[in-house]
């Protein structure tokens, strides 16, 4: 709707399809580093930990996007599932063959999966396990669960690796649970951004978009990271808002006073 306004070729704040709109922020960067380090290196279980819309999802996406196809990937979105459920499930994502009559038990599931890991071994290829949200795992029977999980690995081949991702409370969760904690190869962190790095997110954003004028003004810049915090989600929401408004009114530049005005009006119809 704003695009012809502001001389862009396409939303620069919307969902991030397009690898051209990815802004690595520091600490983003870190984390892809070892993340990596564990797929490359084999390693069987990782951490990412960060408030809500820093961009964990996104990191993950772009892990999955630079993997290449000796890695199979494996998503958990619904992490409060009991054990059983949960075993059951990983055997169905995997790729594992069901029996004629299932009876999805614990056991039947450990079986199948053990069987499908030996598989992609022998084919050189490892399994990716990602459980989203984790920080909602709270029941310990779960995480014990997932720890053993990790035993099917054998002593030389290691085709299973897990990827827990959650908000801050899961580094605590993981504390609380030593057994599984010991196992992490690493314990990625996503922090917010700050303003230097909301200045440059918003201008390549923008200049990905096509944008090759200044559409927001250095203050407007402030009031924005100072009404986000540094979320990239929340950068995106003020954004996209800042520019529907500012074309409905005419605008050449978008101002710390319109920034304000928008923060104000998302804080009343939605907010966190």
């Amino acid at each position: 709707m704003y695009l012809e306004h502001w001389r862009l070729n396409r939303k620069p704040f919307g969902p991030v399809d397009d690898p051209g709109l990815f802004y690595p922020g520091q600490s983003h960067q870190s984390a892809m580093l070892k993340l990596r380090y564990v797929l490359d290196e084999g390693r069987e279980a990782a951490a990412l930990a960060g408030p809500a819309g820093v961009g964990k999802t996104l990191l993950v996406d772009r892990l999955a996007d630079e993997s290449d196809d000796n890695t199979l990937i494996t998503r958990i979105v619904f992490p409060r599932l009991n054990s059983r459920e949960l075993l059951t499930l990983l055997a169905d994502e995997s790729g594992a063959p069901r029996p004629e009559a299932p009876r999805f038990t614990s056991d039947e599931s450990l079986t199948r999966l053990r069987v499908r890991l030996d598989e992609l071994a022998a084919a050189g290829k490892r399994l990716l396990v990602v459980v989203d949200e984790a920080h909602l795992l709270e029941d310990s029977d779960t995480l014990e669960t997932l720890r053993l999980l990790l035993n099917l690995n054998g002593p030389k081949h290691r085709p299973l690796s897990l990827l827990l991702v959650g908000q801050m409370p899961l580094i605590s969760t993981l504390l609380r649970t030593p057994g599984l904690d010991q196992r992490l190869a690493v314990k990625a962190l996503v922090r917010s951004l700050v303003e230097d790095e909301t200045d440059e997110y918003i201008g390549h954003r923008l200049a990905a978009c096509g944008g090759a004028e200044e559409i927001f003004t250095r203050d407007a810049v402030r009031s924005i990271h100072a009404c986000s915090g540094g979320a990239p989600r929340k950068i995106d929401r003020l954004c996209d808002m800042a520019l529907l408004v500012g074309y409905a009114e005419g605008r050449a530049r978008i101002t710390a006073e319109q920034i304000e005005a928008v923060n104000e009006e998302l804080m009343v119809s939605t907010p966190d």
